[in-house]
């Protein structure tokens, strides 16, 4: 495939120098490509004195005058063009006189990429490829080695790896290629481009020996790829290995390094080899005509490129393939294809007179699969390395594309014309609008209608006569005095005094010294400061006047305000008309990564055309999404994650998205069907090893069965039963172990029982018992109705008090105080057990329809949990206090987990959430920063240990932390764990560290919130209530005296 342009070079010389651009754009952070060919230019194709003139002290980027900004397309570079391409002014130059040593670095590293070209005739970028594709098959190859189970290896449980009813088939990651699934599976739900493939015949020639090096590279991979798709259509597995088509790419190049490969790179060569492919097929059945290649008319399209150049016009035609787009500085895809479409000064190409220069892009055919690749990386001069780009951009669902057509050109300068002109008109509108809410001349600023306002308030304030000031030094002391003795009445008098003590007691005495703000001011003195000298008259014009100022700064406030809203409504609804909606693309698939430059995880989100639904493609995970997640995840400005590539389709091409129907009935064909005759024997074959795998292992399961049937019958000594316990209590009344929690209600008991019979000594149980009940109640309802401190929490001391906080029915909390006087410890003294039985005989008379039995056993079975909670805090907090983290955390997790429950039935039925979640959030940073020292320890146990500790402690925890997006510091903890793994990435390291490193990464990297299964809750220790509150309170107060660390 060419470009079509006017001057073409030959394309070795051209592949070179598209070679020798892409190293100098990596290393001195510049993308603007005419720059760049300049500074070749003039160094006469020398890289080292190329990178001297981009970096040198005083170098002047050329001007947009210079003829070279014009050649919008490079020679001979006849696929991926660098479309759109702007001078990003945050990018750092590269310059200064301490650069020195950097600038002799890259020279060398420039002079050995080029000897390692002339040499071998690898490029740069299919060395990039190779390294990438060695290191994917060298970690599945080390996998089968190790022998502590890691991120990917397959569960040995068949069932486990049995694909449920027709779900979509995930790809395994065979070591780093999540890349290779998210590009795949975006192309595979393609369905004309999976025909494509599967139907896809190697020509008859591809039997003998191949012709050249792209047959014996692209024909090979092909058959994998076919035998790939074929098991995603019809395989029994929940996920299938694709290491045979990852092996074949790496065979296509040569080298010894590692690194992770750039996605978008992989893209391109992924279609490049399609397309050669597809070339080779297509040259093979040609009869005499020009043949065409199906990947082409699927992927590629033309851009018409318009301009002027020192006020000469110019056209030329393009091809594209992924169409790369800058992100920085744009706030949605428009705006990115605004900026890519127009470049330089595009006012002269309507005038014949005028020197100035610029042109414009406009599509004249667009491919059925349009990409545009998301530029989300640039060169960071200071850290000497480059850096993700996490601005937010929106992108929509449906994308028209009717203004950037070359058919509706002229309406589209109109439209952007206007757009400019009430862009120019909302900046003078919102600079307007501004001086109205930011008025002043100082460095604060207030909004002009509360000036007023204020202004309004003081005259509006009561007059004093005296000056405030002058007040204060009749009353005040001598400077640097202090009375002995005052009198009270002198004391009202002093106003706010720094020596100011309320009195009561007609007896003089010392003048105890309190803080200003402690002061009591006197009644007498007005709150605000207030006009001493104002008429009547002059009020009432000043008032008159401040009113119908305030009135009228109001209404020029809405009037802007409604005129901006206008203009945007306008500007937004400017290409909505029908003309300009006659081009829609449907967003098919979202490619996202997250992490750093230098590292990271890709997953991708398909949307399934048939069902109407999003799908999430990680790896062997494939679940349902929906649009609100891929906004989350794929927008950018939250987290680490954002969207790298953009797919969409014609969606008025209904055959790139249509099922295949039998010639003979009509019928749609699914699953099998859809596969030609060998791809389905092959996909069989595959099937009946999966299937002997699952009889295998119920025979394994069969043989364990009978042999531990065979021992069941061996006789065994009976196993001691537990315990009975009484029944009619709450079960915190019941358990063995909390004895002591009824002896305390006991003693409550008896105290009210005491003192009802101090009161009425004379009167029968009946009226002593509900004496003791109304005295108990008024106890308990006191204590309901304090304020403690946190470590004094009245709801551990008796379940009414929870129950009165959280306004429980009154039927609750009478049943639950005549249990209470109707508990069987109080048969000790005659007394009270007389009581007792009055208590058990009206418990026994409450009638089922006077009290809720399932709402009485809810309210209980809440107080009980809320206490097992305060246990799971508590020990968590003492285990993390003597730094015991590993075990700390399991408590913590369960306290947040049933606090959060609770919660959220009302707000007194749990604890301080944040308190909880601070200490489970440090909890994880601490364990996290122990198990990074281990790794960087080096030592094999301790690097083991680490990742045991990342695997089954703090990777499980992590959805925890971020299903809830409110809880911000918990996401900042999230990230700053994944980016000190993700830091390693660009270390030196021993291969097994290495090895251990990429295995583990796409795991902390996931950020699915799918909470996965935890261990059972940890055994809680025995606590009397006596005991519970006694623990609970030294633990709350040992927390008051730490350093909170942000809390």
């Amino acid at each position: 495939m060419t470009v079509e342009q006017n001057v073409l070079q030959p394309g070795g010389a051209a592949k070179h120098q598209q070679t020798f651009l892409n190293q100098l754009r990596e290393i001195t952070g510049i993308n603007d490509v005419q720059v760049l060919q300049q500074a070749l230019k003039d160094s006469n194709g020398n890289l080292e004195l190329a990178v001297a003139f981009l970096t040198a002290k005083n170098a002047k980027v050329p001007q947009l005058e210079e003829a070279t900004y014009y050649q919008t397309a490079l020679p001979g570079n006849d696929r991926y063009i660098s479309v759109g391409s702007q001078a990003d002014t945050n990018v750092i130059d590269l310059t200064g006189d301490d650069k020195d040593d950097l600038q002799r670095a890259i020279a060398l590293s420039l002079e050995e990429s080029n000897r390692a070209f002339r040499e071998t005739g690898i490029t740069d970028e299919e060395q990039a490829i190779s390294r990438v594709l060695e290191a994917s098959i060298a970690e599945n190859k080390a996998s089968l080695k190790r022998t502590h189970p890691e991120v990917w290896s397959d569960s040995p449980n068949p069932y486990d790896r049995k694909r449920q009813d027709n779900c979509p088939v995930g790809l395994k990651n065979v070591g780093n290629t999540c890349w290779f699934s998210a590009v795949i599976q975006s192309l595979f739900n393609l369905l004309e481009f999976r025909r494509l493939v599967l139907n896809f015949n190697p020509p008859a020639n591809a039997q003998d020996l191949p012709r050249n090096q792209k047959e014996h590279r692209n024909l090979p991979f092909m058959r994998e790829l076919r035998y790939l798709f074929a098991l995603l259509v019809g395989s029994k597995r929940k996920y299938v290995d694709p290491s045979r088509a990852v092996e074949i790419l790496k065979d296509a190049f040569k080298s010894n390094d590692s690194q992770q490969q750039d996605v978008s790179e992989f893209t391109h060569k992924l279609l490049d080899w399609l397309e050669d492919a597809f070339q080779i097929k297509a040259e093979e059945e040609r009869d005499g005509e020009k043949p065409k290649n199906p990947m082409v008319e699927l992927f590629y399209g033309r851009f018409l490129a318009v301009g002027v150049l020192e006020g000469k016009k110019f056209e030329n035609t393009e091809m594209f393939g992924q169409y790369p787009l800058q992100v920085n500085g744009f706030k949605d895809l428009h705006e990115c294809l605004e900026a890519a479409m127009i470049e330089g000064e595009i006012e002269s190409l309507h005038s014949e007179n005028s020197a100035k220069s610029g042109q414009e892009h406009w599509f004249t055919e667009l491919p059925p699969v349009l990409t545009f690749e998301l530029s989300r990386f640039e060169f960071n001069q200071a850290l000497g390395r480059p850096e993700k780009i996490h601005n937010k951009l929106e992108f929509p669902s449906i994308l028209y594309l009717d203004r950037y057509m070359h058919k509706n050109r002229e309406i589209t300068r109109i439209k952007r014309d206007e757009i400019k002109r009430l862009k120019e008109y909302l900046t003078v509108l919102q600079q307007r609008l501004e001086r109205y809410l930011s008025y002043g001349s100082g460095p604060k600023r207030f909004p002009l209608v509360d000036v007023l306002q204020y202004a309004l308030e003081f005259a509006s304030s009561k007059p004093v006569c005296t000056s405030p000031v002058d007040d204060l030094g009749a009353s005040a002391p001598a400077s640097g005095t202090l009375p002995a003795q005052t009198s009270p009445s002198t004391i009202e008098q002093q106003g706010p005094s720094s020596s100011d003590v309320p009195s009561t007691s007609p007896v003089q005495r010392s003048v105890i010294h309190k803080p200003f703000t402690q002061s009591r001011i006197p009644p007498d003195l007005p709150m605000h400061p207030a006009p001493r000298h104002i008429t009547e008259e002059e009020l009432s014009v000043l008032e008159g006047c401040l009113h119908r100022w305030r009135t009228e700064v109001e209404n020029d406030t809405r009037d802007l305000q409604e005129s901006i809203s206008r203009i945007h409504r306008t500007i937004e609804l400017m290409y909505s008309d029908k003309t300009m909606v006659q081009v829609p693309y449907r967003l098919h698939a979202v490619l996202v990564h997250e992490g750093q430059a230098n590292a990271g995880h890709y997953w991708a989100y398909i949307y399934d055309h048939h069902q109407n639904r999003w799908m999430k493609y990680n790896d062997i995970s494939v679940t349902k999404s929906t649009w609100e997640e891929l906004e989350r995840d794929s927008f950018g400005g939250y987290r680490n994650a954002s969207a790298y590539c953009l797919m969409y389709i014609n969606d008025k091409e209904q055959y790139l998205i249509q099922e295949e129907l039998n010639k003979e009935t009509g019928q749609i064909l699914v699953g099998m069907d859809t596969l030609p005759s060998d791809l389905r024997d092959y996909v069989k074959e595959d099937n009946k090893r999966f299937e002997k795998e699952l009889e295998e292992w119920d025979a394994e399961l069969a043989q364990k069965a009978q042999q531990e049937k065979l021992l069941s019958q061996i006789p065994r000594a009976p196993a001691p039963s537990p315990a009975p316990v009484q029944a009619g209590e709450p079960e915190y009344l019941e358990q063995p172990s909390r004895t002591d929690l009824s002896k305390h209600l006991k003693e409550d008991s008896v105290q009210a029982i005491n003192k009802a019979l101090a009161e009425q000594e004379d009167r029968g149980p009946e009226a002593i018992m509900d004496m003791a009940i109304k005295l108990e109640y008024t106890r308990l309802l006191k204590l309901a109705q304090e304020d403690p401190p946190p470590e004094c929490d009245y709801r551990l001391r008796h379940a009414i008090v929870y129950f009165i906080q959280n306004q429980a029915p009154k039927k609750i909390i009478e049943r639950t105080l005549l249990e209470q006087f109707g508990d069987h410890n109080l048969s000790f003294d005659e007394r009270c057990r007389n009581i007792m039985k009055v208590a058990q005989a009206k418990l026994e008379m409450i009638k089922p329809d006077e009290v809720n039995m399932e709402e009485y056993e809810r309210w209980h079975q809440d107080y009980r949990n809320f206490r097992e909670t305060t246990m799971f805090l508590m020990v968590g907090l003492e285990f993390f206090q003597k730094k015991s983290y590993m075990e700390a955390l399991l408590y913590l997790i369960y306290a947040y987990q049933n606090n959060k429950e609770l919660l959220s039935k009302g707000p007194y039925r749990g604890h301080d959430e944040e308190l909880i979640s601070h200490y489970r959030r440090e909890c994880l940073l601490k364990l996290n920063e122990h198990a990074a020292a281990l790794f960087e320890s080096g030592d094999d146990q301790e690097v083991n240990n680490g990742l045991i500790i990342m695997n089954e402690l703090i990777v499980p925890c992590l959805p925890l932390l971020l299903v809830d997006e409110m809880e911000e510091k918990d996401i900042v903890a999230v990230e700053d764990m994944r980016n000190r793994w993700c830091s390693y990435l660009g270390q030196e390291m021993e291969p097994n560290l290495q090895e251990k490193l990429t295995d583990f990464l796409p795991k902390l990297l996931d950020c699915s919130t799918e909470i996965k299964g935890f261990n059972d809750p940890p055994k809680l220790p025995s606590y009397s209530t006596h005991e519970l509150c006694e623990r609970y309170a030294r633990i709350m107060l040992s927390l008051s005296r730490t350093p909170a660390d942000g809390r």
